[in-house]
């Protein structure tokens, strides 16, 4: 750490109060839902002084990158979606992280024991898990394509946090605790997070110099500095050779990563997935993401059912049925299309869902895990044919965040990004302030040939990241995405079917309580939806097990934004009331 990064005493010095977080906000010309509430109001000022949509979203985005560390910065990667209210089209921008050139196909393999390294915090902490960054260069490109302001403009809000420095809340502090032990390993990320051996206090003001020397660089240069010349250089370096500290336990696995891998990066333009749903225009992200055709086909299997008509505990049977099958699809078929041929347009082909339906029984589960649909042979009729299983491993991390931001023009931003697990790999670059992201571990850990998310050189991995846009008669009618690794996609599932078909207003279809069914024997659930719903489901054949893993010892499913368009032009933005220490709403023109 530098002698101008790291934590002060207190708030006094360079630094506003904590800013309150509201969850909900409705109101007039622009609004923006992020999970902090610096990223919100950085996303409002630049709407306040005329950028549109996608101004303002990188301006978040970028301010995350500050106060969000542990789950997004330009050290990692996401997906952007854009909603031009001139031409009435959805744009997509793939920024995935890719895999080195050079990467091996056992490159997660421990050469002293033949056997995968333990997933973490072994392989997440090192050097061969950190993928090519896309971030920086999705920020340039969702500005070329559809901003009014240079990427100088959208740093400024984030780099004033940077300097002035922001108060840390109890979030902050937990999660660099939870990450001790991995953030300890190296001598770069020991001195600026962890100073003098802890976790910044709650209520101090940490202050990240070195992060607002490199936003300045991106500035005055544009992304070409970060993809060539030193930082690319020194990124590249730190992921051959990361700076051990002496006296970490930790493995280490040293990466691949060259300053050709980073001068070869592309971000990429995309159609987006495209389903209907009872009535409504659902747009999602294409793979790389698995977001966009999982999600789709689930709400094609949901399609042939009143859920409306029926009770809650009917309608959720339905969604976890449909969810399992849809996820059942995904394993089989979905990766990086540059690498496999994936069958998109039939995953979410109305007559496949129509078909895949037919496996689900209204009156109870199906044993766990299904068999995927047959995407060479479907005609919508009962009964449906099977496809061989695939063999899969859930390894996405819960950590990521997402934005949702409109302007007054009618444009609409939605966009999830991420360094993948809680702190990425553990590995800051020297003297530049962020972390490096673990994306690679997305990959399948052990190569096999039939297997869509197998590691290839140049390959994205597969996510789960599910930013989403539905029009309704050509316009916006909702905006949504989460983080939560493979919870995404039933987190936004969820939602939908909680503001579709059972009601809700959108911020009460945020704060229910989520279960999420991903094809395996049982149901992740958050507390509160089993005590709600545990034993109504329990005679369909429901298990429901408490959310929390081996990854986060957090009971919560996603953390959630949106934006509902109203009738009458207004807009109300939400947010998560209470996971993740809740989400921070805003709009340019509130209204009671």
């Amino acid at each position: 750490m530098s002698v101008t990064s790291g934590v002060a005493a207190s708030p006094a010095f360079g630094a506003q109060a904590d800013p309150v977080k509201t969850p909900t906000a409705r109101g007039y010309g622009g609004a923006v839902s992020t999970v902090d509430p610096e990223a919100s109001a950085a996303a409002v000022e630049v709407l306040r002084e005329g950028g549109n949509a996608a101004d303002a979203a990188v301006a978040a985005a970028a301010t995350l990158g500050v106060t969000e560390p542990y789950s997004a910065g330009i050290g990692g990667g996401g997906y952007f979606m854009f909603y031009d209210a001139e031409t009435g089209s959805i744009g997509t921008i793939d920024g995935r992280e890719t895999a080195p050139a050079a990467m091996p196909h056992d490159a997660f393999i421990d050469p002293a024991t033949g056997k995968p390294y333990p997933f973490t915090p072994e392989l997440v902490t090192s050097g061969v898990s950190v993928g090519v960054p896309g971030t920086p260069a999705t920020w340039e490109r969702a500005l070329d394509r559809w901003g009014t302001i240079g990427l100088g403009d959208a740093l400024e809000p984030a780099i004033e946090v940077a300097a002035r420095g922001f108060v840390v809340d109890e979030t902050f502090r937990q999660q660099t605790l939870d990450n001790k032990l991995r953030f300890a390993a190296f001598t770069s990320t020991s001195s600026l997070f962890l100073p003098g051996g802890d976790a910044p206090a709650v209520g101090s003001v940490f202050r990240n110099h070195d992060l607002a020397r490199t936003y300045r660089l991106l500035a005055n240069q544009g992304t070409s500095a970060f993809y060539r010349g030193p930082l690319a250089a020194e990124i590249a370096a730190t992921v051959q050779v990361p700076p051990k500290t002496p006296t970490t336990t930790l493995p280490v696995p040293v990466g691949h990563m060259t300053p050709d891998d980073l001068a070869a990066y592309r971000a990429l333009d995309q159609a987006p997935t495209h389903v209907e749903y009872r009535g409504l225009e659902v747009h999602g992200m294409a793979p790389s993401s698995s977001g966009g055709t999982t999600v789709g086909e689930a709400l094609n299997i949901l399609g042939p059912f009143d859920l409306s008509g029926m009770s809650a505990p009917g309608a959720l049977h339905h969604y976890l049925e449909a969810s399992a099958l849809a996820f059942a699809d995904r394993g089989k078929y979905v990766g990086d299309p540059a690498f496999v041929d994936v069958p998109a347009d039939a995953l979410t082909d109305p007559l496949f869902g129509k078909e895949r339906a037919c496996r689900i029984d209204p009156q109870g589960a199906a044993g766990k895990p299904v068999a995927p649909g047959d995407v060479s042979n479907y005609d919508g009729v009962c009964p449906a044919s099977a496809a061989a299983p695939a063999s899969e491993r859930d390894t996405e991390n819960i950590s990521t965040t997402n934005l949702t931001v409109s302007d007054k023009w009618g444009n609409v931003v939605e966009y999830t990004l991420t360094i993948e697990q809680t702190g990425g790999s553990g590995i800051v670059v020297p003297g530049r302030g962020f972390l490096l992201n673990n994306e690679l571990t997305d990959f399948s850990t052990v190569y096999d040939p039939a297997d869509p998310n197998r590691i290839d050189p140049g390959k994205r991995p597969r996510s789960s990241m599910s930013p989403t846009i539905i029009l309704e008669d050509g316009k916006p009618f909702l905006a949504l995405g989460s983080p939560g690794g493979s919870t995404i996609i039933t987190t936004v599932l969820q939602t939908i079917l909680n503001r579709v078909d059972l009601g809700m207003n959108i911020p009460d279809a945020i704060a229910a309580p989520r279960a999420a069914q991903r094809n395996t024997p049982d149901v992740s659930a958050e507390p509160e939806f089993i005590d709600a719903y545990g034993d109504q489901l329990a005679p369909y054949g429901h298990k429901l097990t408490p959310a929390g893993d081996k990854f986060s010892s957090a009971a919560e499913i996603g953390a959630a934004t949106a934006i509902e368009f109203m009738s009458d032009g207004s807009t109300i933005a939400a947010a998560e009331p209470r996971r993740r220490g809740g989400g921070s709403a805003m709009v340019l023109e509130p209204v009671d």
